[in-house]
C-alpha cells in the first residue's frame, strides 16, 4: 500500500483513513520493516518550526497520522476532508494486531506505577499479548543506551514510548539508529489513560472533535499551551490554503 501524502504548513501528513493506515501498519510488521509513526498535531508543527533536528525526525517518519482537530481543520481549508486518527487509537489497534499475530511489544514512558498498571490494564483485554518489555520514562541520558539494548533484547516489534513530544520522538529516533525491525510510536499521555489514571473524553466528544475541549476542562493547565498555539497555526492555514487557490 502506498502512502497518500498532503503538506500542511510544509510538514507531510498521511491522507489514510483509520482503516488504511492500520493496513499500512500491518503490512509493515509483516514484512518485519521498522519504521517511525508520528502523530501531528498543530503542537508538534510549532516545535518543529523551531528546532531543525527534530522537524528532520517528524518529516522523515514512516507515517504521519492527523491526530488533532487543528491539523483536521487545516486540511478541510484546502478542500480534504480528512478522517482524524488520534494517536492512542492507532496505538491500540496495532497492539490487537499484534496479539493476534503473536508479535512481542514493549512500552516506555509515564511513572512506575503508571506504566505498572497500564501494562496490567492491557493484559486484561488482550490476554495473550506478549509485552516483552516496560519501565518507567524516569531515566537520564546515560542510561538511554541501556534501554534501548533491553528493547532491541526483547525483540518487541512494536513499541510505545510516552515521554511527551518532543523528547519521545528524539529517543525513537535513537532507538531506530539500533533497531530496524520494530515500529515505533510515540503515544505521549496514553499510559495515563491506560492505567486509569486520566480519563478519557466520552465518545460523544470524540466524534464531535471536541476532545480537546473536554481535555481542557479537567485540566484547565493546558489553556496556556494550546491557545498559545491553535490561534496562529490557523491563521498559517488559512494563508497556505489561499495561496493553493
Amino acid at each position: 500500500m502506498e502512502r497518500k501524502i498532503t503538506k500542511v504548513l510544509n510538514y507531510n501528513v498521511d491522507l489514510f483513513n483509520f482503516n488504511e493506515a492500520k493496513e499500512f501498519i500491518k503490512d509493515k510488521l509483516d514484512k518485519s520493516e521498522g519504521m517511525q509513526i508520528v502523530t501531528i498535531n498543530p503542537e508538534i508543527i510549532e516545535m518543529a518550526s523551531k528546532n531543525y533536528e527534530y522537524s528532520n525526525i517528524i518529516q522523515n517518519a514512516g507515517l504521519i497520522v492527523p491526530d488533532g482537530t487543528g491539523i483536521k481543520l487545516a486540511l478541510k481549508l484546502k478542500g480534504i476532508n480528512q478522517e482524524k486518527i488520534p494517536g492512542i487509537d492507532i496505538a491500540k489497534s496495532v497492539i490487537g494486531i499484534c496479539t493476534e499475530k503473536n508479535l512481542p511489544i514493549a512500552l516506555v514512558g509515564a511513572k512506575e506505577q503508571i506504566v505498572e498498571k497500564a501494562v496490567e490494564n492491557i493484559k486484561k483485554e488482550y490476554p495473550s499479548l506478549n509485552i516483552s518489555y516496560a519501565r518507567n520514562g524516569y531515566f537520564n541520558d546515560n542510561e538511554e543506551d541501556e534501554i534501548i539494548n533491553r528493547i532491541k533484547e526483547s525483540n518487541a516489534r512494536f513499541v510505545l514510548i510516552a515521554l511527551g513530544a518532543p523528547k519521545q520522538e528524539f529517543f525513537i529516533k535513537k532507538c531506530m539508529a539500533k533497531i530496524n525491525n520494530a515500529i515505533f510510536i510515540g503515544v505521549g499521555g496514553a499510559f495515563d489513560v491506560w492505567s486509569g489514571q486520566v480519563q478519557r473524553a466520552p465518545e460523544i466528544y470524540r466524534k464531535l472533535g471536541f476532545e480537546w475541549l473536554y481535555r481542557t476542562i479537567k485540566q484547565p493547565q493546558r489553556i496556556k499551551r494550546i491557545y498559545k498555539t491553535l490561534p496562529l497555526f490557523l491563521i498559517r492555514a488559512i494563508i497556505e490554503s489561499r495561496k493553493s487557490v
